[in-house]
C-alpha cells in the first residue's frame, strides 16, 4: 500500500438551489469513488451526492481507507492509524462540502460498503452531532476505531440501516449481527436485514435501503 493520495470526489449536485441534504458515499477495499456512485441516478434528486475515493492506493489498482494485514496465523489486523487518518480526511471533506455546495449541515447521511461501511459506522458514533442517517452495507462495528467516550444522549437523533449477505465470504455474517445489538445498547434507532448473497448488494437490498432513505431525508 502506497503513501496516501489526495482524496478525489465525484459529485452529483441537487436539483435544489441551496441547503440540499447530503449523502456521502464510501466505497470498499480495492475499489474507487465510481463504484457506489453507480447508485446515484436511482437515488432521490434532492440529494447532493458526494462519492469519495479512499486515500491509499493498492496494487495493481484500486484504493483503500486503511491497510489490512495478516499475521503468521492468518489473523487479520487493521491499521488503526490509517483508519483514523482516513476518518479525519472524510470529516474535512464533509465540512468543506457545506461551503462548496451550500448544503444543509443538519442533514448529512453516510452510505458505506464493506470497509466504507465500517468507517461510516465509526464516524457516526465518534461524531454523532454531524450525521443523521447511516446506511452500512456488508460491514460491522470495529471497536478499535471508536473513541473511548460514548454518551447515549448524543445518539438519539441517529438512524441506522445495516444489511449483510448471509453467505458473505469476506466479512462473516456473525460479525454483522453484533451491530444492531451494539446500536440498541446505545439507544440508537436501527434496522438490520440479511439477504441470501455473498459480499455484495442484492437488488432487493438496494430497493430496501433506497426506500428507507427516502422516508428519512
Amino acid at each position: 500500500m502506497s503513501e496516501p493520495l489526495p482524496l478525489v470526489s465525484v459529485v452529483r449536485k441537487s436539483i435544489l438551489s441551496s441547503k440540499a441534504p447530503v449523502l456521502v458515499l464510501l466505497h470498499g477495499y480495492g475499489s474507487n469513488e465510481n463504484d457506489l456512485f453507480s447508485f446515484a441516478a436511482e437515488l432521490p434528486k434532492e440529494l447532493c451526492i458526494i462519492a469519495l475515493r479512499a486515500p491509499y492506493s493498492i496494487e495493481p489498482y484500486g484504493h483503500a481507507w486503511y491497510a489490512i494485514n495478516f499475521d503468521s496465523n492468518l489473523n487479520k489486523r487493521n491499521d488503526v492509524e490509517q483508519a483514523k487518518e482516513s476518518m479525519a480526511i472524510i470529516m474535512n471533506c464533509v465540512n468543506s462540502a457545506q461551503s462548496l455546495y451550500d448544503t444543509d449541515p443538519s442533514n448529512i447521511s453516510l452510505l458505506g460498503f464493506s470497509q466504507g461501511c465500517i468507517l461510516s459506522i465509526a464516524l457516526a458514533l465518534n461524531h454523532p452531532e454531524k450525521f443523521k442517517n447511516i446506511i452500512g452495507l456488508s460491514g460491522y462495528i470495529c471497536k478499535e476505531f471508536l473513541n473511548d467516550h460514548q454518551d447515549e444522549k448524543a445518539y438519539k437523533h441517529l438512524n441506522f440501516y445495516c444489511s449483510h449477505g448471509s453467505s458473505d465470504q469476506v466479512i462473516p455474517v456473525e460479525w454483522a449481527r453484533e451491530t444492531p445489538k451494539h446500536l440498541e445498547s446505545l439507544g440508537i434507532k436501527n434496522h438490520y436485514s440479511e439477504f441470501p448473497v455473498g459480499h455484495g448488494v442484492a437488488p432487493e437490498n438496494f430497493f430496501e435501503f433506497k426506500q428507507w432513505l427516502i422516508d428519512r431525508i
